[in-house]
């Protein structure tokens, strides 16, 4: 199987991602995976929900959505149609889960972070590109409140990022998925993985088939070098000035 612009099958899409993409937000980047673009920013609140008053914890939640002309098919605003679709919402609450295992609660304060991802342009992996690009803002949003000299840690325990993964309709295991190979593939995955290596996340559906033990074993291992790579770089544009922060311990 070809792959588009020669790609091969354990290889990224292009990556880029941009810090400081929006002035408003306490952190903001927008991450580009291919076509698929994603704007991601985390806002600080001083509050938490009443059921965090008092307990000297803070919460962080996620918002997702999908701009209108992302895709080849003009799809109608959520808010027009007045409901969120169980796709969003499912979305949402995995950003949601996978950037709470990386922050400490306790060194967050009685904070809120909320985090909004925004699909600018649809090509397959919006949602672990979401989850990657949201890394990025979560850690300049805490950066805006630590105090290094308080002998507290930094909120963010480690590096984060997400990928997909499949099997092509021959049989050929394919690391980050375009839509097409989505759409087309015989079973789909997306990984979720820590910069210690643990895992958050792993979603896995055979969609044309059942997938066997060992190519689930060899698509995990996949993902896992298409992680690795996006951590590394990740480290990169945080900079010194960043990334000797996360994980810090007081």
């Amino acid at each position: 199987m070809a792959r588009k612009y020669d790609r091969k099958n354990d290889e990224l899409r292009h990556y880029k991602i941009n810090r400081f993409f929006q002035q408003h937000p306490a952190g903001s980047a927008m991450i580009e995976m291919g076509k698929t673009k994603v704007i991601c920013a985390a806002t600080v609140e001083e509050k938490v929900p009443n059921f965090l008053r008092g307990t000297g914890e803070g919460w962080l939640t996620a918002e997702y959505s999908l701009l209108p002309s992302a895709t080849h098919t003009r799809t109608s605003r959520e808010a027009a149609r007045g409901k969120q679709t169980g796709r969003t919402q499912e979305i949402q609450r995995l950003i949601g889960r996978s950037l709470r295992s990386v922050l400490d609660m306790k060194a967050l304060g009685e904070r809120t972070i909320i985090i909004d991802c925004d699909v600018i342009q649809a090509d397959g992996g919006t949602r672990t590109a979401s989850i990657t690009g949201a890394f990025i803002a979560l850690v300049e949003a805490c950066d805006t409140f630590f105090e290094p000299d308080s002998g507290k840690p930094f909120p963010v325990r480690d590096f984060l990022a997400a990928i997909s993964v499949g099997v092509s309709t021959e049989g050929e295991l394919l690391l980050d998925l375009d839509y097409d190979e989505d759409s087309s593939g015989v079973v789909d995955m997306n990984v979720v993985r820590t910069g210690e290596g643990n895992f958050v996340e792993i979603q896995g559906t055979g969609e044309g088939r059942p997938f066997t033990r060992d190519e689930m074993k060899k698509l995990i291992a996949l993902a896992e070098k298409g992680i690795d790579e996006l951590i590394s770089y990740e480290k990169d544009i945080l900079g010194n000035e960043l990334v000797w922060k996360v994980g810090r311990e007081g």
